[in-house]
């Protein structure tokens, strides 16, 4: 079947600015919460869009971990390609798609380190064998082979004998500070519902955009 052939309209909703919520933490909140009530995989992955030294966009997907009005937090090594591109341009971007329910929310924003003390909490409510492999990884560093990796995770289960891992410094989380959100609903004849919200001396300014 040839690619351009794949296609699909969307007809399940709609998105008003006379129904969305002013603010879009609460909106946010409303459609996070309808996804998960629907059981949908992986409800909390969104894509990290970041810009590196090279002057590249780099985009991956990370889990979302918490988020209030004080914005959106996950959870990496802050060695990793995603922690030094943050550190050196802290701008950042989240991209959330749950197509069971034909909807995207895009967020840009400003990403700061959480407290070292958040991140322990949350490193040591991961699971066991979670929190060994945060530690035994140099996330995105070349290693010598996959059986070497194994190796190392097994010897290393072996010397805990079952005892959690102390918290490495190099790991923790980072909140996400939201300046504006898109939130998307797909419509038919590709006439999509694009809400916009910008932050302006505090205040969410609302804008629809042409699909």
């Amino acid at each position: 079947m040839q690619l351009d052939h794949i296609r699909r309209d969307y007809k399940k909703a709609e998105l008003d600015e006379s129904t969305i919520d002013k603010n879009p933490f609460k909106q946010f909140k409303t459609w996070i919460n309808e996804a998960i009530a629907l059981n949908i995989a992986d409800v909390t992955a969104m894509s990290l869009i970041s810009i590196g030294r090279d002057g590249f966009p780099q985009s991956r997907i990370v889990l979302l971990k918490d988020f209030s009005e004080n914005g959106f937090t996950f959870f990496t090594n802050y060695n990793s390609d995603k922690g030094q591109a943050i550190d050196f341009n802290p701008k950042v971007g989240l991209h959330f798609f749950w197509p069971d329910l034909e909807r995207q929310i895009r967020i840009t924003g400003t990403a700061t380190k959480t407290a070292e003390e958040v991140s322990k909490s949350y490193f040591h409510s991961r699971p066991h064998k979670s929190q060994i492999a945060a530690v035994l990884s140099n996330q995105s560093s070349v290693i010598p082979s996959r059986d070497s990796l194994d190796n190392n995770f097994n010897k290393l289960i072996a010397e805990l004998k079952g005892n959690d891992p102390e918290y490495p410094k190099n790991w923790g989380g980072y909140l996400v500070k939201p300046i504006k959100f898109e939130f998307w609903q797909g419509r038919e004849s590709r006439l999509h519902d694009r809400i916009v919200f910008e932050n302006s001396e505090n205040y969410w300014q609302i804008k629809r955009l042409a699909p």
